[in-house]
């Protein structure tokens, strides 16, 4: 399954959380637990146990970069 990243960065603080957890600011449970009971929660949940933190750390930098929404 893919992750809808759509979902994940449709607001300017879901972009923040993404971004804070891509560059290691937060962890993988402060991650999931700015998402949940909403409706990005699932696709949070299901990125984090399909992949592990570190590999879904490198997939939000890498959907970060190809949506031109890191911090240079």
């Amino acid at each position: 399954m893919t992750t809808d990243w759509s979902t994940l960065l449709k607001t300017k603080r879901n972009v923040s959380v993404v971004s804070n957890f891509a560059e290691g600011n937060i962890s993988g449970r402060q991650f999931y637990s700015k998402f949940a009971n909403t409706d990005s929660g699932g696709t949070a949940r299901t990125l984090l146990r399909e992949h592990g933190v570190t590999q879904a750390r490198s997939l939000a930098r890498k959907a970060l970069s190809r949506r031109s929404l890191t911090k240079n």
